[in-house]
Protein backbone atom coordinates (compact mmCIF):
# COMPACT_ATOMS: atom_id res chain seq x y z
CA UNK A 1 0.00 0.00 0.00
CA UNK A 2 0.99 3.45 -1.00
CA UNK A 3 1.33 5.80 2.34
CA UNK A 4 -0.33 9.41 1.81
CA UNK A 5 -0.32 12.70 3.86
CA UNK A 6 -3.03 14.99 2.97
CA UNK A 7 -2.38 18.57 3.17
CA UNK A 8 -5.08 20.66 2.85
CA UNK A 9 -6.29 23.54 4.66
CA UNK A 10 -10.29 23.46 3.78
CA UNK A 11 -11.89 20.70 5.49
CA UNK A 12 -14.79 19.44 3.98
CA UNK A 13 -12.06 19.36 0.85
CA UNK A 14 -9.37 17.69 3.46
CA UNK A 15 -12.46 15.10 4.53
CA UNK A 16 -13.48 14.29 0.38
CA UNK A 17 -9.79 13.39 -0.67
CA UNK A 18 -9.60 11.18 2.58
CA UNK A 19 -12.96 9.47 1.67
CA UNK A 20 -11.75 8.84 -2.06
CA UNK A 21 -8.52 7.10 -0.82
CA UNK A 22 -10.32 5.23 2.49
CA UNK A 23 -12.09 3.49 -0.70
CA UNK A 24 -8.99 2.46 -2.72
CA UNK A 25 -7.03 -0.70 -1.47
CA UNK A 26 -4.08 0.97 -2.65
CA UNK A 27 -3.41 3.47 -0.44
CA UNK A 28 -3.60 4.67 3.59
CA UNK A 29 -3.91 7.70 4.85
CA UNK A 30 -1.07 8.03 7.24
CA UNK A 31 -1.60 11.57 8.30
CA UNK A 32 -3.60 14.83 7.68
CA UNK A 33 -2.64 19.02 8.00
CA UNK A 34 -4.81 22.16 7.71
CA UNK A 35 -1.84 24.48 7.34
CA UNK A 36 1.71 24.40 6.44
CA UNK A 37 3.70 23.91 9.79
CA UNK A 38 1.79 21.28 10.70
CA UNK A 39 1.87 19.40 7.72
CA UNK A 40 5.71 19.93 7.35
CA UNK A 41 5.91 17.88 10.36
CA UNK A 42 3.21 15.27 9.85
CA UNK A 43 5.09 14.41 6.35
CA UNK A 44 8.69 14.56 8.06
CA UNK A 45 7.19 12.68 10.67
CA UNK A 46 5.62 9.85 8.69
CA UNK A 47 7.95 9.72 5.51
CA UNK A 48 4.64 8.73 2.81
CA UNK A 49 4.55 7.72 -0.85
CA UNK A 50 3.14 10.53 -1.68
CA UNK A 51 1.63 13.83 -0.62
CA UNK A 52 -1.99 15.68 -1.51
CA UNK A 53 -1.20 19.48 -1.18
CA UNK A 54 -2.62 22.61 -1.70
CA UNK A 55 -0.61 25.64 -2.92
CA UNK A 56 -1.75 28.02 -0.93
CA UNK A 57 -1.87 26.73 2.62
CA UNK A 58 -1.57 29.40 6.29
CA UNK A 59 1.38 30.10 7.70
CA UNK A 60 3.90 28.20 5.64
CA UNK A 61 2.64 27.65 2.00
CA UNK A 62 2.91 24.91 -0.18
CA UNK A 63 5.81 26.25 -1.83
CA UNK A 64 8.14 26.34 0.92
CA UNK A 65 6.89 23.18 2.37
CA UNK A 66 8.01 21.54 -0.64
CA UNK A 67 10.95 22.65 -0.51
CA UNK A 68 12.27 21.75 2.57
CA UNK A 69 10.46 18.53 1.90
CA UNK A 70 12.10 17.75 -1.08
CA UNK A 71 15.29 18.43 0.81
CA UNK A 72 15.12 15.24 3.10
CA UNK A 73 12.32 13.25 1.00
CA UNK A 74 13.77 12.87 -1.91
CA UNK A 75 11.71 9.92 -3.18
CA UNK A 76 7.86 11.16 -2.21
CA UNK A 77 5.43 12.12 -5.01
CA UNK A 78 3.56 14.82 -4.83
CA UNK A 79 0.31 15.94 -6.34
CA UNK A 80 -0.63 19.83 -5.81
CA UNK A 81 -4.68 19.85 -6.06
CA UNK A 82 -4.81 23.72 -5.70
CA UNK A 83 -7.64 26.17 -6.57
CA UNK A 84 -5.06 29.21 -7.76
CA UNK A 85 -4.00 28.99 -11.14
CA UNK A 86 -1.39 31.52 -11.31
CA UNK A 87 1.11 30.76 -13.36
CA UNK A 88 4.07 31.98 -10.75
CA UNK A 89 2.76 29.58 -8.23
CA UNK A 90 2.57 26.47 -10.72
CA UNK A 91 5.72 26.89 -12.18
CA UNK A 92 7.34 27.52 -8.18
CA UNK A 93 5.22 24.44 -7.27
CA UNK A 94 7.36 22.34 -9.63
CA UNK A 95 10.77 23.42 -9.60
CA UNK A 96 10.21 23.19 -5.96
CA UNK A 97 9.29 19.42 -7.01
CA UNK A 98 5.72 18.83 -7.51
CA UNK A 99 4.60 15.82 -10.05
CA UNK A 100 1.53 16.96 -10.93
CA UNK A 101 -1.18 19.55 -10.70
CA UNK A 102 -4.89 19.18 -10.55
CA UNK A 103 -6.81 22.05 -10.51
CA UNK A 104 -10.13 22.34 -7.73
CA UNK A 105 -12.72 22.67 -10.61
CA UNK A 106 -11.44 19.32 -12.12
CA UNK A 107 -14.33 16.68 -11.97
CA UNK A 108 -13.54 13.87 -9.91
CA UNK A 109 -12.66 11.43 -12.29
CA UNK A 110 -9.69 14.07 -13.70
CA UNK A 111 -8.68 13.88 -9.71
CA UNK A 112 -8.44 10.79 -9.15
CA UNK A 113 -6.89 9.65 -12.66
CA UNK A 114 -3.90 12.21 -11.47
CA UNK A 115 -3.57 10.55 -8.38
CA UNK A 116 -3.28 7.41 -9.68
CA UNK A 117 -0.76 8.49 -12.33
CA UNK A 118 1.37 10.43 -9.61
CA UNK A 119 1.92 7.55 -7.11
CA UNK A 120 2.84 5.57 -10.09
CA UNK A 121 5.49 7.80 -10.89
CA UNK A 122 4.54 9.49 -13.72
CA UNK A 123 3.76 13.21 -14.01
CA UNK A 124 0.08 14.62 -14.33
CA UNK A 125 -1.63 18.09 -15.08
CA UNK A 126 -5.32 18.92 -15.00
CA UNK A 127 -7.06 20.86 -18.37
CA UNK A 128 -6.50 24.54 -17.06
CA UNK A 129 -2.97 23.53 -16.21
CA UNK A 130 -1.70 22.18 -18.98
CA UNK A 131 -3.01 25.30 -21.21
CA UNK A 132 -1.54 27.91 -18.48
CA UNK A 133 1.70 25.91 -19.21
CA UNK A 134 1.36 25.75 -22.91
CA UNK A 135 0.54 29.84 -22.76
CA UNK A 136 3.80 30.29 -20.68
CA UNK A 137 5.95 28.97 -23.17
CA UNK A 138 4.27 30.61 -26.28
CA UNK A 139 4.42 33.71 -24.40
CA UNK A 140 7.77 34.58 -22.87
CA UNK A 141 6.12 38.48 -21.45
CA UNK A 142 4.03 35.93 -18.92
CA UNK A 143 5.61 35.96 -15.34
CA UNK A 144 7.13 32.71 -14.29
CA UNK A 145 9.24 33.68 -11.17
CA UNK A 146 8.77 35.68 -8.33
CA UNK A 147 10.54 35.78 -5.05
CA UNK A 148 13.75 33.55 -5.80
CA UNK A 149 15.81 36.14 -4.61
CA UNK A 150 14.31 36.17 -0.64
CA UNK A 151 15.97 33.84 1.87
CA UNK A 152 13.80 30.75 2.84
CA UNK A 153 13.23 32.64 6.35
CA UNK A 154 12.24 36.04 4.12
CA UNK A 155 9.55 34.35 2.27
CA UNK A 156 7.85 32.90 5.52
CA UNK A 157 7.85 36.08 7.09
CA UNK A 158 6.43 37.41 3.89
CA UNK A 159 3.61 35.24 4.25
CA UNK A 160 3.13 35.54 7.77
CA UNK A 161 3.00 39.80 7.57
CA UNK A 162 0.29 39.31 4.48
CA UNK A 163 -2.12 37.12 6.86
CA UNK A 164 -2.18 40.01 9.05
CA UNK A 165 0.45 38.37 11.71
CA UNK A 166 2.54 41.11 14.03
CA UNK A 167 5.61 41.33 14.30
CA UNK A 168 5.31 39.80 17.58
CA UNK A 169 3.62 36.70 16.67
CA UNK A 170 5.81 36.29 13.51
CA UNK A 171 8.50 35.96 16.45
CA UNK A 172 6.93 33.72 18.46
CA UNK A 173 5.82 31.65 15.23
CA UNK A 174 8.90 31.44 14.22
CA UNK A 175 11.00 31.08 17.72
CA UNK A 176 13.03 33.91 16.68
CA UNK A 177 13.69 37.30 18.15
CA UNK A 178 11.40 40.68 17.61
CA UNK A 179 14.47 42.40 16.55
CA UNK A 180 15.75 39.52 14.20
CA UNK A 181 11.99 39.69 12.44
CA UNK A 182 12.09 43.42 11.83
CA UNK A 183 15.65 43.11 10.00
CA UNK A 184 14.28 40.10 8.09
CA UNK A 185 11.01 42.25 7.39
CA UNK A 186 12.82 45.03 6.43
CA UNK A 187 15.03 43.53 4.04
CA UNK A 188 12.33 41.42 2.32
CA UNK A 189 10.64 44.84 1.95
CA UNK A 190 13.34 46.30 0.46
CA UNK A 191 14.04 43.60 -2.10
CA UNK A 192 10.68 43.86 -3.18
CA UNK A 193 10.93 47.38 -3.08
CA UNK A 194 7.61 47.88 -0.71
CA UNK A 195 6.73 50.30 1.54
CA UNK A 196 3.93 48.99 3.84
CA UNK A 197 1.63 45.88 4.75
CA UNK A 198 -0.70 46.93 2.19
CA UNK A 199 1.35 46.67 -0.78
CA UNK A 200 3.07 43.56 1.19
CA UNK A 201 -0.41 42.09 1.10
CA UNK A 202 -1.37 42.93 -2.76
CA UNK A 203 2.42 41.04 -3.86
CA UNK A 204 1.13 37.90 -2.04
CA UNK A 205 -1.65 37.92 -3.72
CA UNK A 206 -0.65 38.29 -7.36
CA UNK A 207 1.76 35.57 -6.37
CA UNK A 208 -1.18 33.58 -4.97
CA UNK A 209 0.32 32.93 -1.36
CA UNK A 210 -2.94 34.36 0.22
CA UNK A 211 -6.10 34.39 -1.13
CA UNK A 212 -7.55 37.37 -2.33
CA UNK A 213 -10.24 38.02 0.91
CA UNK A 214 -6.98 38.04 2.99
CA UNK A 215 -6.57 41.06 1.49
CA UNK A 216 -5.98 44.49 3.52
Amino acid sequence: MKRVVIVEDQTAIREMLAEILRHDTEFEIVGEAGDGQTGLKVILEKQPDLIILDARLPELNGIELLRRVTRTLRRVRVLVFSGNENPVLVREMLEAGAHGFVEKTAGLAELKRGIQTVADGGTYFGPSISDLLRNVVANPSVPTSSHDFLTPREREILQLVAESYSTKEIAAKLGISVKTVDNHRTNLMRKLDLHNVASVTRYAMQIGLIENDSAL
